[in-house]
C-alpha cells in the first residue's frame, strides 16, 4: 500500500470515529420533497487519486472539481467528459507534514465571473500551502500563503468586495485575502470554529451579507455577519446535530440549505428554523459526499470515497421550485 494510501486510510478511520456516533447511515433511500431522479452522471477513477473534494459551477452545466488525492484541478463538462487543468507540485517530503491527514491536497474552489478559478492546496510546507490562481489558459500560480500547520479547507467568494474566505479546519481560523493576493488576515478564531480533536470550520459560503460555515467535528452550521466595515459579527449557531457535516449549499429558498454528511453517505435538507431530514443515501449512489452546489434547478453532489474505496463520482439531482 502506498504512503498516501495509508494517510488515506488513517484519515478515514478517524473520520469513521468522529461522525459515527453522531448520524445512523439510512439503510435505503429517503428521496423527499424538493429532491428528485437522483443519478450518478459521472463516474471518477480513485486509481488516479480522483477524489472530488470540492465543486465550482459555470454556466452552461459545466463543473471545476479539486482532486484532493490527486493534487489536481479539473473541468467535467455537461456531458461527463473529465479534463484536468493543472496539477500541484508535490512537496518535497510527500506531504507527509500536512496536519491530520498526511498528505497533499487540493481542497476548496470557487469560480470569478471571468473564469478565473481560485482553489486551495494544504501541504504542510510553507512553500506550497495556500491560495492558488488559475486564470482560463494559464498556468496555476500562489496568490497567498497560509499557514503550514494549518489544513485550509473550504473557500468562499464575496464578488462584492472582491474578497476571499477560507476555512482552516486545524487551527479553527476563517482567514481572509483579496482577490488580487497578498497577506491573508485572520477574519474570525471564535471558539464555535475550532475542532474537537480531528476537523472544525469546513464548509463555506458566503450568503445574504455573512459568511455562512460548518463545523464538522461539532456537527453545526454557523453564521456570522460581515459588519460594514468587513470585520466579523457575532457568531450565531443556525443548526446542530449534523455530525460529520462537510460542504453545503442553499436552494434559494430564504436560509434552507443542503448539506452532505461525509462519513455517512447522506445529505441533509436543512431548514431556516434549524430542523433537518435526511434527503439523499448512499442507495442514490452517495460515497462520502464532499460539496454539494445549485445552479438553478439542478444539484450536484461530489463523493470522494474516503471511506467506501469503491466509486468517486459526481451525482446530479432536481430540485423542484
Amino acid at each position: 500500500m502506498s504512503k498516501k494510501s495509508l494517510a488515506l486510510s488513517a484519515a478515514s478511520a478517524v473520520l469513521v470515529a468522529a461522525t459515527a456516533a453522531g448520524v445512523s447511515p439510512a439503510s435505503a433511500s429517503t428521496v423527499a420533497a424538493p429532491l428528485t431522479g437522483p443519478r450518478v452522471s459521472v463516474h471518477f477513477d480513485l486509481s488516479k487519486g480522483q477524489t472530488p473534494e470540492n465543486i465550482a459551477l459555470a454556466p452552461g452545466g459545466d463543473a471545476y472539481v479539486t482532486f484532493a488525492a490527486g493534487r489536481q484541478v479539473a473541468k467535467v463538462s455537461h456531458d461527463g467528459t473529465t479534463r484536468i487543468l493543472a496539477t500541484l507540485p508535490e512537496p518535497a517530503d510527500g506531504g507527509i507534514r500536512t496536519p491530520v491527514l498526511g498528505f497533499p491536497l487540493t481542497v476548496g474552489i470557487v469560480r470569478a465571473d471571468d473564469g478565473t478559478l481560485y482553489f486551495l492546496y494544504a501541504t504542510g510546507t510553507p512553500d506550497l500551502t495556500g491560495v492558488w490562481r488559475l486564470s482560463p489558459g494559464g498556468t496555476p500560480q500562489r496568490i497567498a500563503a497560509l499557514p503550514e500547520n494549518g489544513l485550509p479547507n473550504g473557500l468562499a467568494l464575496d464578488t462584492r468586495s472582491r474578497m476571499l474566505y477560507i476555512t482552516d479546519s486545524v487551527l479553527g481560523t476563517i482567514w481572509r485575502v483579496r482577490t488580487t493576493g497578498g497577506t491573508p488576515t485572520a477574519w474570525s478564531t471564535a471558539p464555535e470554529l475550532a475542532s474537537t480533536g480531528f476537523l472544525g470550520v469546513n464548509g463555506l459560503k458566503i450568503h445574504k451579507g455573512a459568511v455562512w460555515a460548518t463545523n464538522l467535528d461539532k456537527g453545526t452550521v454557523l453564521r456570522i455577519p460581515i459588519r460594514p466595515d468587513g470585520r466579523a459579527g457575532r457568531v450565531r449557531t443556525e443548526a446542530t446535530g449534523l455530525q460529520g457535516i462537510d460542504d453545503f449549499a442553499f436552494t434559494g429558498r430564504d436560509d434552507q440549505l443542503l448539506a452532505t454528511l461525509n462519513g455517512t453517505s447522506e445529505v441533509a435538507l436543512v431548514q431556516p428554523d434549524g430542523r433537518h431530514s435526511i434527503v439523499l443515501t448512499a442507495a442514490d449512489g452517495l460515497q462520502n459526499p464532499t460539496s454539494i452546489a445549485v445552479r438553478g434547478d439542478t444539484v450536484h453532489v461530489t463523493s470522494a470515497a474516503y471511506l467506501t474505496a469503491k466509486d468517486p463520482n459526481l451525482l446530479r439531482v432536481h430540485l423542484k421550485r
